[in-house]
């Protein structure tokens, strides 16, 4: 991607890297603690890779416990006005861990050097974000609406977020309670020598993925969806969830377009970049990988032709209307 060193970086990042709560990491990621969540006692870290392995390779999001209810059904084309998430309150929060990045009862402590590899990489994510933002501006503005940017946590092995303890191991995320992107940078070395998908639009289109979850939340389809899915079968709920996953591929494939209108950022390369990576995070290729074998009806994100397919959607029409998978006839 092409910036220069005057470009714009977002003021919407939080950085708690290096502010303990470092003991979750992907397997073989380095040190580990026990973290107590919940009750008495605590899970330990072989536990804890364990589960948020099996999320993250069968497209799980632990995220979605906590979500749910009523019913519906999405339309890209309906807008919710003054759409209001409803946080706990910090009083009661179990989540609120003493010494967990982003808790209230953080003790005091010296934070930790950042790697200037970590630094570089905190800029260059800054910068897209600045570029999410500066697209979605004006998307929003052209159809009467406000965008309401979002924050982006870096963070360490694990941190506290609205939806519950946010691990590594999940892979970033974004979390509609408090419509934050969570990002631990481990991630992207997992991208590059696991996955396969190197390239700095690789990690612009990660971003762009979960920056298009905040859209959906924005215009009403997140609790949409989440009411339509309390409805229905864990099969069928399945496929809803593919449904909002592909149009957030969509989304990122709109803002790779229009950004690039804006800001002449695509260079040679790029968009097969993007590809690449959305083919190596498709639900057939991780099953493959981690099983050996397919299983359709577990799938939550789509398979890697899905996925490409609908980024190429979005990037080729710009539009977001062109992102309607939830009443497509075919995914």
């Amino acid at each position: 991607m092409r910036y220069e060193d005057d470009d714009r970086q977002s003021n919407h990042v939080d950085d708690r890297r290096g502010q303990g709560g470092g003991g979750f990491r992907f397997p073989g990621g380095g040190r580990g603690v026990q973290i107590p969540i919940g009750g008495k006692g605590g899970m330990s870290l072989t536990t804890l890779l364990i589960l948020g392995a099996i999320m993250l390779f069968f497209g799980i999001n632990p995220l979605e416990v906590l979500l749910g209810g009523g019913q519906g059904f999405p339309d890209i084309s309906q807008q919710i006005p003054d759409q209001k998430q409803q946080v706990p309150r910090r009083d009661s929060n179990p989540f609120d861990i003493p010494g967990l990045p982003g808790s209230e009862t953080q003790p005091g402590q010296q934070a930790q050097p950042v790697p200037k590899a970590e630094d570089e990489m905190k800029v260059f994510i800054s910068r897209v974000l600045a570029d999410t933002e500066d697209v979605w501006n004006r998307v929003f503005e052209s159809f009467g609406k406000q965008y309401k940017e979002p924050q982006l946590v870096l963070f360490s092995g694990g941190t506290r977020t609205a939806c519950g303890v946010g691990m590594s191991a999940m892979g970033p995320f974004y979390c509609p309670l408090d419509q934050k992107v969570y990002v631990d940078l481990v991630f992207y070395d997992e991208l590059k020598r696991r996955f396969n998908a190197p390239g700095d639009f690789a990690q612009a289109y990660v971003i762009a993925h979960e920056v298009g979850h905040h859209v959906q939340t924005l215009l009403g389809i997140s609790d949409q969806v989440q009411r339509a899915k309390a409805r229905v079968s864990e099969r069928e709920g399945n496929r809803i969830q593919v449904m909002m996953e592909l149009q957030a591929d969509c989304l990122a494939g709109v803002w790779a377009n229009l950004n690039h209108q804006l800001k002449n950022r695509l260079e040679d390369g790029d968009i097969d970049e993007g590809l690449n990576a959305a083919a190596q995070i498709g639900d057939d290729m991780i099953q493959k990988r981690t099983q050996g074998r397919v299983v359709p009806d577990a799938f939550t994100h789509g398979t890697s032709a899905q996925r490409q397919d609908w980024f190429k959607r979005g990037f080729q029409s710009g539009q977001i209307k062109s992102c309607d998978t939830f009443n497509s006839g075919e995914l």
